[in-house]
């Protein structure tokens, strides 16, 4: 059974950081697209960033420049750091499997606010 566990959110200052991890287990994550989804309070789910299996990057256009994605396949760990946080940054962080997703993981909140 494939499960995905996210860790890593909390309460963060404007321009702080947070570092997100998705720790994966039942399956390989170099054998499948992984990443982060977020949903907002009263918004729809939108992508943040992914990994192909081949290792390529790609993020949504408000990620660029602030977040980074990367895995580390001996963990089987996918990580999100995310720096100069936002109020609209706020919502549940959430680290899928393939692409389209179709596994998710329960998700972290993530609370971009003074």
């Amino acid at each position: 059974q494939v499960q995905l566990v996210e860790s890593g959110g909390g309460l963060v200052q404007p321009g702080g950081s947070a570092k997100l991890v998705c720790a994966a287990s039942g399956l390989d994550i170099r054998t499948d697209a992984i990443g982060w989804y977020r949903q907002a309070p009263g918004k729809q789910r939108e992508a943040v960033a992914l990994i192909t299996t081949d290792g390529r990057l790609s993020y949504q256009h408000f990620a660029e420049g602030r977040f980074t994605i990367w895995r580390d396949v001996a963990k089987n760990m996918v990580f999100l750091q995310m720096v100069s946080l936002k109020p609209e940054d706020t919502a549940v962080y959430m680290c899928h499997v393939g692409w389209p997703a179709r596994i998710w993981g329960q998700g972290t909140q993530v609370t971009v606010g003074s």
